[in-house]
């Protein structure tokens, strides 16, 4: 058996000189995942309400919906929207694609997180805002989800950390974010294994600076809970 030459596993100092052009890559990752946490949030507030309502005209569309978004891969919905929509006469750039498919492949996911949260809101919360007349959207929006936002803060930070890792198939549509700039090192230089060895410590580096990020929030609420 050769002896393993640890160079043509992992190339140091390729490593070295392609870092900075790969970390230019780093502002549409975190443009993709932030941007996409911060909107598909908002869409899964009104679908996680609709997906408890008793009506059912507002419930079935919602669940149909997370149904559908959770049942397809995000690549095949960053396909529809980038190289598919066009043949309807409607067309994304790279980046808006990515923006609009993650948000609304995100928000599925959410929207259970929060529906669970705001299910675990005791009963009593929402008959004592029931026989002060509150309407069902004032009820929502003053005494339910203040209380579901406590409880829903450690899994949607684990679908941030998921946006984080999963923004590199937005390389697939040729967003130039850190994955496809390191594809195009390693093509340019015929060394697949170093680029996608540094680019695979890039991430771990992100992901862990926002699970620190996590850890704090989770202990902030969790205080903020005991008061």
């Amino acid at each position: 058996m050769r002896d393993i030459q640890w160079e043509h596993i992992f190339d140091i100092q390729l490593a070295i000189e392609s870092f900075p052009y790969v970390m230019q890559g780093i502002w549409y990752t975190l443009l993709i995942s932030l941007v996409s946490m911060a909107a598909g949030l908002i869409i899964s507030l009104f679908l996680a309400v609709a997906r408890a309502s008793d009506r059912s005209w507002l419930r079935w569309p919602a669940r149909i919906y997370i149904s559908f978004m959770r049942g397809v891969p995000i690549l095949i919905i960053l396909f529809m929207l980038y190289f598919g929509f066009p043949f309807i006469g409607i067309e994304f750039n790279a980046v808006t694609a990515a923006l609009i498919g993650f948000s609304l492949n995100s928000a599925a996911y959410m929207a259970e997180i929060n529906r669970s949260a705001i299910a675990a809101v005791p009963r009593g919360q929402w008959e004592s805002a029931r026989s002060l007349g509150f309407s069902y959207w004032l009820m929502m929006r003053r005494i339910v989800l203040p209380q579901a936002s406590r409880i829903a803060v450690p899994p949607l930070t684990n679908v941030l950390l998921d946006l984080i890792k999963a923004s590199s198939l937005a390389a697939m549509i040729t967003v130039p974010e850190i994955f496809q700039m390191s594809r195009i090192v390693a093509g340019r230089e015929m060394d697949y294994m170093t680029m996608f060895i540094l680019v695979a410590l890039i991430y771990w580096g992100i992901c862990s600076v926002m699970t620190v990020l996590q850890n704090y929030l989770e202990k902030r609420f969790e205080k903020y809970g005991e008061i």
